[in-house]
C-alpha cells in the first residue's frame, strides 16, 4: 500500500456494494478474535465512517491482522466486498493501522443533518420563558459560558446508542425540551421550570465524557466518572457562582441529574423521586429510543417490510407495506 500522507476517503460504508474490491481507510470499531469448527483462528471486525459501520473477517495472516491494529485505531484496508446472511460484509485481505493525521476527520465523524445554529437558538428561545429567577441564572451561565457552548454545540449525545454524531447532543437537548414544552402543562401540578432545566442539563456532562475530535470514543474522564458524575461537578461550579441560590433548590436541580436514567442497573446512583425527575427519565427515554430505532432502520439492509433483528432491543421494526 502507497506511504501515508492526508488524504480523504474514496469509498464510504454507505457505498460499499458486494463484489467490489475495496482499497481505503475506515476507523476500527471492533475486533474480536475467534476459532472455527477445524480450531483455526479467524477475525471478526467492524470497520466505520461518517456513513455508517461494515462488518469484516479475516480469515487469513489472521495473528498478523489481530496485532496490527487496536480497537479505535483508523486502518487502512484491502478487501473484497461479499454478501453474508443478506448483507455485505469485507473480506479482508490486508490491514494495517494508519497515524490520525494521516486522515481527515470529517471522513469518519457523521453529523446532524439539522441547522446547529438554528438549534441553539430555539434551545435558548425555550430557556428564556423559565420564569424562575435562579433557574434562569443557572442556565445563562451555561449560555454565557462560550468555551461550554463550543461544546454542546459539537458534541455527540452518545458513542453508539442514539443521537451519536457531531451536534447530536444538541439535537437530543432540543428534542426533550420541546416535548417538555408540551407536556408540562398536561398535568396539573408540574413544575415546568424545573423539567425545562432538567431536560437541558441533564447530559451536559458529555461534553467531557465523550472524545469527538476525530472520532467518538469516551475520554479517560469520562470512564472514570460517567456524564452524570461530570455533570453535576458542571452544574456545581455555576451555582456557587451565582448569589443566593437556594440549596435546597440546587439540590432538587442536581437530582433530575442523578436520576435521569431511572434506575441504578442503568447508571443513576438514584432512582426519579419527583414528578419532574419522572418525566424527565421517561422523555429522555422516548426520545433516545425513537432516535435510535429511526436510525437502524435507515442504515438496515433487509429489504422488506421487515427489518433485520435488533439484538439489543431483541426484536425486528416493521416499515410497513411500503417498507422496501
Amino acid at each position: 500500500m502507497e506511504s501515508e500522507v492526508v488524504c480523504t476517503k474514496k469509498k464510504f460504508v454507505a457505498d460499499i456494494v458486494a463484489g467490489e474490491n475495496i482499497h481505503d481507510l475506515f476507523v476500527l470499531t471492533e475486533k474480536n478474535l475467534a476459532q472455527r469448527r477445524d480450531g483455526k483462528p479467524f477475525l471478526t471486525l467492524a470497520l466505520a465512517d461518517k456513513t455508517g459501520q461494515i462488518k469484516g473477517v479475516v480469515w487469513d495472516n489472521v495473528d498478523l491482522a489481530a496485532c496490527a491494529a487496536a480497537a479505535g485505531d483508523f486502518v487502512r484496508i484491502q478487501a473484497a466486498a461479499n454478501e453474508y446472511r443478506g448483507s455485505v460484509q469485507l473480506v479482508i485481505k490486508a490491514l494495517r493501522a494508519v497515524p490520525v493525521d494521516a486522515i481527515t476527520p470529517a471522513d469518519f465523524l457523521p453529523t446532524t443533518t439539522r441547522d446547529v445554529e438554528q438549534m441553539f437558538a430555539r434551545l435558548r428561545a425555550l430557556t428564556e420563558s423559565i420564569s424562575s429567577p435562579p433557574l434562569k441564572a443557572l442556565l445563562s451561565c451555561f449560555w454565557s459560558d462560550t468555551e461550554f457552548v463550543g461544546l454542546f454545540k459539537r458534541a455527540p449525545a452518545a458513542k453508539s446508542m442514539h443521537h451519536a454524531y457531531i451536534g447530536g447532543l444538541l439535537e437530543h437537548t432540543l428534542s426533550m425540551a420541546l416535548m417538555v414544552d408540551r407536556i408540562a402543562g398536561h398535568y396539573s401540578g408540574v413544575d415546568r421550570d424545573m423539567l425545562m432545566t432538567g431536560a437541558v442539563l441533564h447530559d451536559i456532562g458529555k461534553v467531557r465524557e465523550l472524545s469527538y475530535s476525530h472520532r467518538i470514543d469516551y475520554t479517560d474522564e469520562g470512564r472514570l466518572l460517567s456524564h452524570i458524575v461530570i455533570g453535576l461537578e458542571m452544574v456545581e461550579t455555576k451555582i456557587r457562582c451565582i448569589e443566593g441560590f437556594p440549596p435546597s433548590l440546587a439540590a432538587v436541580v442536581k437530582h433530575m441529574i442523578v436520576s435521569h436514567h431511572g434506575v441504578r442497573e442503568f447508571g443513576s446512583p438514584e432512582p426519579p423521586k419527583t414528578i419532574e425527575a419522572v418525566l424527565l427519565n421517561h422523555i429522555d427515554e422516548m426520545d433516545a429510543r425513537v432516535n435510535a430505532i429511526r436510525e437502524f432502520m435507515a442504515l438496515d439492509e433487509a429489504g422488506s417490510s421487515w427489518t433485520s433483528y435488533h439484538r439489543l432491543m431483541e426484536r425486528q421494526f416493521y416499515r410497513g407495506d411500503n417498507g422496501k
